[in-house]
């Protein structure tokens, strides 16, 4: 990697003649090959932005000018190109890079990104804080077509083009989020077209006419006329309507051009909208072919493209059994906000495409339209990543609850996940889920469990109804069942609560305490909203101390709730241990690790247990 090699930084990369930037982009393509294959990762929509990253670094300095990324996934090449390549292999890793920007990692990261559609509105408060401060830097919004799918977009957009605040929106159109977009601005974007030779001219008529004497008034006056023509015979593009100039669609393939587009959008000091077409996966062929399966990939063999395959998980498992039970029951509809794949619906929609949605990033929208299906007898189920769940928070309260309409939410990646770092910790839907009246809160430990649970959330539950799972697999826990509480172990000294696969460590606590003579019951909650408090109560009185072990966030979490109940209920313990994640973000990296960090790792309850009763034997 001869040229590679010698970039460092973003003055680097200026240096380098227009002749040797294919050569850089190709190098750049195969050290994001050869580290991704090892960390797992974001590959194919990095392959896809390197000549776009190039061409941004050649026209700005991000040190100062402010690049922001909507779903930060698309960040590798820039981090690439702003001095932290020899860092690269730790991306993802736990003390390693983030896989998203993150301003505490580098000046050139100017804002953490890691949920869709929010860029244009970041961007235009850093263009009007410019504008009150009086300072100098370029704002770039560097946001994918899917995100535009996302309401918030729409609501930027309009103030953006009221505004006039110069800044530039660099849509990246690969025609893809995760899987392919879905819906009218989709198809609108496929229309949206202008001849690069057009836009060629236009930018040499302004530059000459500028040279002329009264230049600026005749471009003005023929500028005018030529509008006036096209908003009578021509419709309009959207984003000039909004406001906004559009420059596009430009080769995001072609470095020259691209510089060319970006110099031109940076000197026409108002907002704009620069139309880039790019390839998803570009350059790794089986990225290029099947572009869905390397968007968040594992670790994988380069020579093959076979990812590391860790075997069934929660999603699969989810996917199978509710497209087991919508054979059977034809109100069963399945919705995703253009996560098929990464919540196991893939086979949904192939067997019953008539009764599967995929609203594109948008997940306020998918809780709303489950909404009016419940409210018409249909069965909706909307898989989404607890993450993303939040975004719908209003919509949940205001549209399913208040209503008590029959939706079932699936939420996938609850609790720590591996890798994407703060903002994809499933850590807060605990918190919010129970705060909100009548939901009811179901916690598989299994797959066989997961299936017993979704079947009862259709048939048996009446109003919303939400079950929680992990990414990926199970433990050794593997029984079904549904049970409020479950006493999967009893004991005399101590009594642990918890939920979920959680409870993999309380066992593991058990067997490893019961070496020091400590005798623990464990009392596994199937639902932690309404809880069974009556079976906690009888467990401690047994053992007179309790621990609540749980993967979330404390506050507003189960244990908080468990604690106020006993107290409640006058049930006396000795002592009662909440332990849960710390109130903080928690970063990148393998769930093992997280689980130290946090706190609730099987040394950490041991130790926990150990000291409690030390103390309780030694008061002094």
């Amino acid at each position: 990697m001869d040229i590679l090699d010698r970039v460092d930084s973003p003055s680097d990369l200026k240096a380098l003649p227009d002749e040797k930037l294919p050569e850089l982009c190709a190098e750049l393509r195969e050290f994001l090959i050869q580290n991704v294959s090892k960390t797992g990762g974001h590959l194919a929509s990095n392959l896809g932005v390197v000549e776009l990253s190039v061409a941004i670094h050649r026209v700005f300095d991000t040190s100062t000018d402010r690049l922001i990324f909507d779903v930060g996934h698309q960040c590798y090449v820039h981090k690439i190109l702003t001095g932290r390549k020899n860092r690269f292999h730790t991306l993802r890793q736990f003390g390693g890079l983030s896989g998203f920007p993150r301003p505490e990692e580098s000046a050139h990261d100017a804002f953490i990104a890691g949920h869709a559609s929010n860029s244009i509105s970041v961007g235009l408060g850093m263009a009007r804080a410019r504008t009150i401060t009086g300072a100098e830097f370029s704002v770039i919004a560097l946001m994918g077509d899917g995100a535009l799918t996302g309401g918030l977009a729409y609501e930027a957009l309009s103030d953006a083009g009221e505004s006039g605040e110069p800044m530039i929106i660099i849509l990246n159109d690969n025609g893809m989020s995760i899987t392919n977009n879905v819906g009218g601005v989709s198809r609108y974007l496929s229309r949206q077209r202008m001849k690069p030779s057009y836009a060629a001219f236009k930018r040499r008529y302004r530059k000459l006419l500028e040279k002329l004497p009264c230049g600026k008034a005749i471009y003005k006056f023929t500028h005018n006329i030529k509008s006036a023509i096209k908003e009578t015979i021509l419709h309009c593009s959207m984003f000039e309507e909004m406001g906004l100039q559009y420059i596009g669609p430009v080769d995001g393939h072609n470095v020259s051009r691209l510089t060319s587009a970006l110099e031109w959008a940076k000197g026409l000091k108002g907002p704009v909208v620069v139309h880039v077409i790019t390839q998803k996966g570009r350059g790794y062929a089986p990225a290029e072919s099947s572009p869905e399966d390397y968007h968040g990939v594992a670790p994988f063999d380069i020579n093959t493209g076979i990812a590391d395959n860790n075997g069934n998980t929660f999603s699969s498992a989810f996917g199978q059994t509710l497209t087991e039970i919508a054979e059977c029951d034809h109100r069963i509809c399945a919705i995703t906000a253009s996560m098929a794949s990464g919540t196991g619906l893939t086979g949904f929609a192939e067997q019953f495409p008539e009764r599967f949605f995929d609203v594109g990033i948008a997940e306020g929208h998918a809780v709303t339209m489950a909404a009016g299906l419940a409210a018409q007898g249909a069965v909706p189920v909307f898989a989404a990543y607890s993450t993303f769940l939040q975004r719908s928070y209003d919509m949940l309260i205001h549209d399913v609850a208040i209503s008590g309409l029959h939706v079932i939410f699936a939420v996938d990646r609850a609790g720590l996940v591996p890798g994407d770092g703060e903002t994809h910790q499933g850590m807060f839907d605990v918190a919010y889920l129970r705060s909100i009246p009548g939901m009811t809160i179901l916690c598989p430990a299994s797959f066989a469990e997961l299936s017993d649970m979704l079947r009862y959330a259709i048939a048996d539950v009446e109003g919303p109804v939400a079950i929680r799972y992990p990414r990926g697999g199970e433990g050794e826990y593997k029984f079904g069942g549904i049970d409020s509480a479950k006493c999967v172990r009893e004991g005399r000294d101590y009594t642990i609560v918890t939920y979920g696969i959680s409870i993999n460590t309380a066992i593991n606590v058990a067997e490893i305490l019961s070496r020091d003579g400590i005798s623990v019951e464990i009392i596994k909650l199937g639902i932690i909203s309404p809880v069974d408090i009556d079976a906690i109560a009888d467990s401690v009185r047994k053992t007179g101390r309790l621990l609540v072990l749980e993967e979330s966030m404390g506050s507003g979490g189960l244990g908080e709730s468990i604690a106020a109940k006993l107290a409640a209920n006058k049930t006396n313990s000795q002592s009662i241990i909440l332990m849960h994640a710390e109130d903080m973000f928690y970063p990148g990296g393998d769930v093992e690790n997280l689980r130290v960090l946090a706190g609730i790792d099987k040394e950490s309850v041991c130790d926990a247990i150990r000291r409690d009763l030390r103390n309780g034997q030694n008061p002094a």
